[in-house]
C-alpha cells in the first residue's frame, strides 16, 4: 500500500501546477508539502530494500557502473532494470539491419578484449558481446529485472534516496545512478488517425517479429540512422515499400570488414587490442577538427565524398535531388551505409518527400498531402528517441523539494554532464551534453565512471555522507558548453537536429575533443563540490 501511495503523492506534486493555481496556494508550500508526504510515507514503508548504490539501467552505461564499483570492493549495490531482460540499447533494438556505426574494438568496454567477427558488428554479435560482460562479471545476480522505476525522492534526514518501483518494492540508498541512456525513450511523431489504422504499427524500438512482412505493402516513417538500415532489408523483402523522409541525410560508405580467423585470435590479445583501440580512437578525434575548427574539412574531405557516394550509387537526377541535404555534413548525424541509396532506387520502393508527406493515417494505409491514399499493411516508425528534453523518463525530486524536471524546463544541464545542484549523491550517465558525433559513446561513458568513482570514494574515505556540486561550478561549465558550442557545425550547419532540444540549444553533444573531456573527469575538482 505505502509503494502505490508515495507514487501518488510524487505525481501529485508533478503536476501541482495546475491544483495549486485553482486553490490559490502558493507553488512552493504546495510542491513542499508533496514532498513531506512524500518522503514520510518511505519512512514508515516496511517492504524497503537498503543498498549502498543503486543503479537504474543495465545497459552499458549500467555495466561500466557496476564493474568500476567492483574494482573499487563495492559490492553493496543493485542493478534495476524495467525490461525483463539484461543488456540495454543492443538487446532491445533488435530490427532487421540493426547494426552498430563505430568500429566495434573501440565500442566496447576497455580492458575487455573481444573477437569482434567484422569492423562494424551487427545487433547480435553486440548482444552476445553484451551479455559476454554481464555473466563475465556476474551481473546477473545483482540484477533486479521488471522493475521500472517511478519516482526518486531524497530524505535530506537519513542522506539517501527512495527509489519506487512499479512492483509496489521501494529501495533507500545512499548513491543513485541513472544509467538509463539517452536513448531508451522511443519517439512517436502524433499523426491524424493514428489510432484508426487496421494493420500493424510498431516503432524500430520494438520489433515485432512475429509481422511477416514478406510480399506485403509497407510505411517506414523516418530516414535517419535507423531507417537507413532497416529500408535496404525491407527492400528485399517486401512488395512495395513506402519511405516517408521528413528531411535528408547525409550518407557516406560504410567500408565495413570481416576480420579473417588470424586477426580474431589477434583481437583476443590485450596489448593487440588496445593498440588497435588507440588507432582507431584517435582516427575518429580527428574528424571532430572539422566539426568546429575546419569548415574546409567538412566541405572538402566529407561532404565531398557524401555527394560522390550519392552520385554513384543514385543515377536518377530527380531522386538524387530530393536526396542532397541542403545542410552542412555532420550538422546531423552522419549516416553510414553502402546499401541505403541502392535500396531507394529499386522498383519497389517509393520515397515520399517533404513535398508529399503524411497529411493523416486512415483505416487501411497513409493519405498523403498531395491527396494519394497508399493502403499499407504495416506502418513502423523510425523516429528516434527523446533523446534531449525527455532525457530522464521519472520524476527526480531532489533537496527542499527541487524537482529536475522544473530545473531542466529551459534546457538540461549539469556540471560535467553528470551532476546537478540541490540533488546529492545523484550522478547521470551519459547526461547533457556528453554524447559525440564522431567517436565511441563509451569512451564517455568510462570517463563518467572516473568522476562518479572518485566522488564516491571522496565520500566514503571522508567519513562524510553526500557529495553535491556547487551551482557556481554547474554555471561555469554550463556557460563554457554553450559558448564553445557557437563554433560548431551542431549549431550553425543550417538543420535542425535531435542534437537540440526544444530551445534549439544543443543538448546532446560535449563541444570539445573527447580527450579534454576525460581530463576533466579524471582531475576532480574538490572545490567545485560540498561534501559534507
Amino acid at each position: 500500500m505505502t509503494p502505490a501511495l508515495i507514487n501518488v503523492a510524487c505525481i501529485i506534486h508533478l503536476s501541482h501546477e495546475s491544483h495549486y493555481k485553482i486553490l490559490e496556494i502558493p507553488s512552493l508550500v504546495f510542491s513542499r508539502a508533496c514532498v513531506l508526504l512524500c518522503l514520510l510515507l518511505a519512512h514508515f514503508n516496511n517492504s524497503m530494500e537498503q543498498y549502498l548504490v543503486i543503479i537504474i539501467g543495465s545497459g552499458f552505461g549500467g555495466q561500466c557502473a557496476a564493474i568500476h564499483l567492483k574494482r573499487m570492493g563495492i559490492q553493496d549495490f543493485l542493478i534495476l532494470e524495467r525490461r525483463p531482460f539484461m543488456g540495454g540499447t543492443w538487446c532491445q533494438n533488435t530490427y532487421p539491419g540493426a547494426a552498430v556505426d563505430v568500429p566495434s574494438p573501440l565500442y566496447s568496454i576497455a580492458n575487455e578484449p573481444y573477437a569482434w567477427s567484422q569492423l562494424f558488428a551487427d545487433q547480435a554479435e553486440l548482444e552476445r558481446y553484451t551479455h559476454h560482460i554481464i555473466d563475465r562479471h556476474g551481473l546477473r545476480l545483482k540484477t533486479r529485472l521488471n522493475s521500472n522505476v517511478t519516482n526518486v525522492v531524497w530524505e535530506d534526514r537519513m542522506c539517501s534516496w527512495i527509489v519506487s518501483t512499479e512492483t509496489g518494492v521501494d529501495y533507500q540508498c545512499q548513491f543513485l545512478i541513472n544509467a538509463i541512456g539517452p536513448l531508451s525513450t522511443p519517439k512517436v511523431p502524433i499523426l491524424k488517425g493514428q489510432n484508426v489504422f487496421r494493420g500493424e504499427t510498431f516503432h524500430t524500438n520494438a520489433w515485432n517479429h512475429g509481422f511477416d512482412y514478406k510480399n506485403k505493402r509497407v510505411a517506414v516513417i523516418g530516414s535517419g540512422a535507423s531507417a537507413a538500415q532497416i529500408i535496404p532489408e525491407l527492400a528485399k523483402e517486401v512488395k512495395l515499400l513506402h519511405v516517408f523522409q521528413r528531411t535528408p541525410h547525409w550518407v557516406v560508405p560504410r567500408n565495413d570488414k570481416r576480420f579473417s580467423r588470424f586477426q580474431r585470435r589477434l583481437l583476443r590479445n590485450r596489448a593487440v587490442y588496445r593498440i588497435f583501440r588507440t588507432y582507431l580512437y584517435w582516427k575518429s578525434e580527428c574528424l571532430f577538427v572539422g566539426f568546429k575548427y575546419s569548415r574546409w574539412v567538412l566541405a572538402y574531405l566529407a561532404q565531398r565524398r557524401a555527394q560522390r557516394h550519392l552520385a554513384t550509387q543514385v543515377k536518377d537526377s530527380d531522386l538524387r535531388s530530393r536526396l542532397t541535404p541542403d545542410f552542412t555534413i555532420g550538422c546531423k548525424r552522419i549516416i553510414l551505409s553502402d546499401t541505403f541509396y541502392s535500396a531507394l532506387c529499386q522498383d519497389n520502393v517509393a520515397l515520399h518527400d517533404k513535398d508529399d508527406s503524411i497529411k493523416d493515417i486512415t483505416e487501411f494505409g497513409v493519405r498523403t498531402t498531395q491527396g494519394k491514399d497508399l493502403m499499407v499493411d504495416a506502418i513502423i516508425y523510425a523516429t528516434g528517441y527523446s533523446a534531449t528534453d525527455g532525457l530522464i523518463s521519472y520524476p527526480v525530486i531532489g533537496r527542499e523539494g527541487k524537482i529536475l524536471q522544473d530545473f531542466w524546463a529551459e534546457y538540461p544541464r549539469a556540471y560535467l554532464g553528470t551532476v546537478v545542484p540541490q540533488f546529492p549523491n545523484f550522478f547521470i550517465v551519459m547526461g547533457p551534453n556528453t554524447g559525440i558525433g564522431h567517436t565511441s559513446a563509451i569512451f564517455m561513458i568510462e570517463s563518467q565512471m572516473q568522476y562518479i568513482m572518485r566522488a564516491i570514494q571522496r565520500v566514503i574515505k571522508s567519513g562524510k555522507r553526500t557529495i553535491e556540486v556547487r551551482s557556481k561550478a554547474e554555471e561555469k561549465y554550463t556557460g563554457w558548453v554553450h559558448r564553445e558550442m557557437e563554433k560548431t557545425v551542431w549549431k550553425h550547419g543550417g538543420c535542425r537536429s535531435w542534437y537540440q532540444g526544444k530551445g534549439r540549444r544543443v543538448i546532446a553533444i560535449f563541444p570539445g575533443f573527447t580527450f579534454t573531456y576525460r581530463l576533466w573527469t579524471r582531475l576532480f575538482r574538490k572545490g567545485h563540490h560540498k561534501i559534507v
